[in-house]
């Protein structure tokens, strides 16, 4: 297995939102315009890559900090 895929975080609408400090329904909306990369789990829920959110908060000008749970 490719050392990248298996250290990749995958992040819940929800977590991704608490970053960008919008409504999860918001990041539900990137994802279908294509801004940022759905993953499906089995279960039919979106899951998207932490590198990728990151990236997409550097781009946008907010720093790409941890959020505590």
């Amino acid at each position: 297995m490719d050392d990248n895929l298996r250290e990749e975080t995958l992040l819940t609408p929800g977590e991704v939102a608490a970053r960008f400090r919008v409504d999860p329904k918001t990041v539900t909306r990137w994802a279908n315009a294509g801004k940022l990369t759905a993953v499906r789990t089995l279960g039919g829920h979106r899951r998207y890559r932490r590198s990728e959110v990151d990236e997409l908060l550097l781009a946008s000008g907010m720093s790409a900090q941890r959020t505590a749970g």
